[in-house]
């Protein structure tokens, strides 16, 4: 299997790009950055998610979604924010494609908004105005010159899934986000070159399932105070639906769109890099099981077609295993790879050595994650 590279730089924040010659900015020796730097085909651009920007939460036929609930129970968001109008983008999108292009960006990749798209899931009728935010969201981007990335599935769902059998817990909700994903697929794909599927399914099963910060806030001790949720064990089981929803959504796109509409299609992970917390061989085996327990959960089963080694020899029965047929249409589910880098940690091996709670559950790899050793930073202050 080839795995298409792309080159592609996402900005969620300012971009230094203020011009398209990219005059008077330097580089660490001191020397002007330009546009020409960059080979063909690169591309400058800004990322959102659905949620996060849009607004209208329950406006034109959109359904609630589990962040629109998840958000309105107070206590579970700090000064009880929600995203009821974010930054009103479903209203001022056509602004903020003018932004954009002062920029000087030629991409933008944006996540759709399930529950815009089917109110009730596949329970309903799909929302036509759901249909028409994006065809002109799609439309003026391309106008612009601006290539879009669309995201099928960043992190919302819509609530009626969540209350008939527990969103990704459950294996219904596979055929569920290939329901969608063909919707999508049938409304946008004569435009859409570029697909993910999934955004960061290894940092929402960490976030929803292990630590219990987002909706369904699903864990247990030592992770968090939840009223629902088993750390250890629904964390591998919402990832193996997650994987195999993304894997079929694929199979979908290749046997019936792709060849026509002439596009690709991949995933993004969270990914995270780690150094030994201590000069020694416990730690750095800590290191190999971290990277595993994080980036490779994800990226192994989509290009490999199972799960790390590391995770089938610390959490046994409790991690799912693939048929043989889903093995057959798991590995090798992508045209190319994204990944997310936010931050370094260091790793402490917590099989042989005390740690504190947390890091000596077996979702963790027995491992204590830190971005501090001895009270100093692992990076410098940017």
């Amino acid at each position: 299997m080839q795995v298409e590279r792309l080159q592609f730089l996402f900005l969620s924040f300012l971009l230094f790009l203020k011009n398209p010659s990219l005059a008077q900015n330097l580089n660490d020796d001191g020397q002007d950055v330009k546009r020409s730097h960059f080979p063909d085909g690169f591309f400058f651009g800004t990322s959102t998610s659905s949620y996060q920007v849009e607004g209208a939460y329950i406006e034109d036929g959109k359904g609630l979604n589990n962040w629109d609930v998840f958000s309105h129970i107070p206590g579970n968001i700090k000064n009880n924010d929600n995203g009821d109008i974010a930054d009103n983008h479903y209203y001022r999108f056509l602004e903020d494609i003018e932004l954009m292009s002062s920029l000087g960006t030629n991409a933008y990749r944006f996540s759709i908004s399930w529950a815009r798209i089917l109110p009730r899931g596949k329970f309903g009728q799909v929302n036509p105005r759901g249909i028409m935010f994006y065809n002109k969201l799609i439309d003026n981007l391309l106008e612009r010159g601006m290539e879009p990335f669309v995201t099928i599935h960043h992190h919302d769902i819509p609530q009626e899934l969540v209350d008939r059998y527990g969103g990704w817990l459950s294996p219904l909700m596979q055929e569920d986000f290939v329901y969608f994903a063909e919707i999508c697929f049938k409304s946008f794909g004569d435009r859409i070159k570029k697909w993910i599927t999934m955004n960061e399914p290894n940092l929402l099963v960490d976030m929803s399932y292990i630590r219990g910060w987002y909706p369904p806030a699903h864990c247990s001790p030592s992770f968090g105070n939840c009223s629902a949720g088993n750390s250890d064990i629904e964390p591998p089981i919402a990832m193996h639906n997650m994987i195999l929803g993304h894997a079929k959504a694929v199979k979908l796109y290749r046997e019936h769109f792709q060849l026509k509409q002439g596009g690709s299609i991949g995933i993004v992970g969270s990914t995270e890099y780690f150094e030994p917390l201590r000069n020694n061989e416990l730690d750095r085996q800590a290191v190999s099981r971290a990277l595993a327990f994080t980036n490779a959960w994800l990226f192994d089963a989509v290009v490999f077609g199972d799960y790390p080694a590391e995770m089938r020899l610390y959490l046994g029965s409790a991690l799912p295993a693939f048929s043989p047929e889903e093995t057959s249409y798991v590995k090798g589910s992508l045209d190319f790879i994204g990944m997310n880098f936010y931050t370094s940690l260091y790793a402490k091996d917590c099989i042989h050595s005390a740690c504190i709670s947390g890091g000596d559950r077996p979702i963790q790899g027995f491992v204590y994650t830190t971005g501090e050793r001895d009270g100093e930073p692992i990076g410098g202050r940017v």
